[in-house]
C-alpha cells in the first residue's frame, strides 16, 4: 500500500510545480509591467516582540496552522504607508476593507473568497475564508481578531505558510494615518519552502502583492500618499 500511494504523491507535487510555474509566468509579466516602487528600511534594532502564538484563538484549533508546525525560519515583515488629508478615518478604513476586501486587493495576484466560492464580504471574527493565489497553493485563513483599527487573519491547514498576519491603522505624532500590514510566518510545507528561500521572484511577487495592497488602502482613504510603500523584513532563527 505504501509503495503503491508513492507513484499517486509523485505526479501531485509535480502537478503542482507545473501548476506554479504556468501561473509564475502570467504573475511574473504583470509584475515586471506594474512593479510598484517600494522603500526597503534595513532597520539596526531587532524585530518586534511576536503574539503568543499558543494563546486560544476563536474557532476550530484542529484546524489551525500554526507557526510551531512550519518550516524553516519565521520571517517577521511589514509593510506600510502614510496618507494625510485623508476623508476616511481609521476606522473607517477599517470597516471599508472588511466590507469587501477586494475592493483594495490586486486581484491579478490574489483575491479572498469565502469557502462556497463567492467573494468575501462583511468580515467579522471566526469567519473563514480563501485567498486565491497563483500556482499551486491557495490560502485558508480565518478571522481571529477585529478592533475598532485593526483585523487579523490566522493560517489554516493547508495554506503556504504557518502564521499570522494583521492590518491596522493608527495616527503619528504628526498626524498622518499610517495603514500597516505586519505578519508572521514560517512556510507551510517543504515545497514553499523551497521555493520561496531558494527563488527571489516569490519574495519579491509577495512584497510587490501587499505594496499594491497597501497603494490601493491609501487611494480608497481620499487622502494625499505622503511616501511609496515601505517595507522590512526580518528573518529568525527555527527556534526562536
Amino acid at each position: 500500500m505504501v509503495a503503491a500511494g508513492r507513484p499517486i504523491q509523485t505526479r501531485s507535487t509535480i502537478r503542482r510545480v507545473v501548476l506554479w510555474c504556468l501561473d509564475m509566468v502570467v504573475t511574473v509579466l504583470r509584475y515586471a509591467v506594474q512593479r510598484i516602487p517600494t522603500y526597503r528600511r534595513h532597520r539596526q534594532q531587532g524585530p518586534a516582540e511576536p503574539p503568543d502564538f499558543e494563546r486560544d484563538l476563536p474557532g476550530d484549533p484542529a484546524t489551525l496552522q500554526r507557526p510551531n508546525e512550519g518550516i524553516g525560519p519565521l520571517y517577521h515583515r511589514s509593510y506600510w504607508v502614510f496618507v494625510t488629508d485623508e476623508s476616511l478615518n481609521g476606522e473607517e478604513l477599517i470597516s471599508y476593507i472588511l466590507k469587501e476586501p477586494n475592493q483594495v486587493t490586486p486581484t491579478e495576484m490574489a483575491s479572498f473568497e469565502t469557502l462556497s466560492g463567492e467573494p468575501a464580504r462583511d468580515l467579522n471574527v471566526g469567519d473563514e475564508l480563501i485567498v486565491r493565489l497563483p500556482g499551486p497553493w491557495n490560502g485558508p485563513v480565518r478571522v481571529i481578531e477585529r478592533t475598532p483599527t485593526s483585523f487579523r487573519f490566522a493560517t489554516l491547514r493547508g495554506h503556504m505558510e504557518a502564521g499570522e498576519i494583521e492590518f491596522r491603522t493608527s495616527t503619528d505624532a504628526r498626524g498622518f494615518l499610517e495603514f500597516r500590514i505586519e505578519s508572521w510566518a514560517r512556510s507551510g510545507d517543504p515545497l514553499f519552502h523551497l521555493l520561496y528561500g531558494r527563488f527571489v521572484i516569490g519574495r519579491e511577487l509577495q512584497q510587490h502583492m501587499w505594496a499594491q495592497f497597501c497603494r490601493r488602502v491609501a487611494a480608497v482613504s481620499g487622502g494625499v500618499r505622503m511616501s511609496n510603500t515601505a517595507s522590512t523584513t526580518h528573518r529568525l532563527d527555527p527556534d526562536q
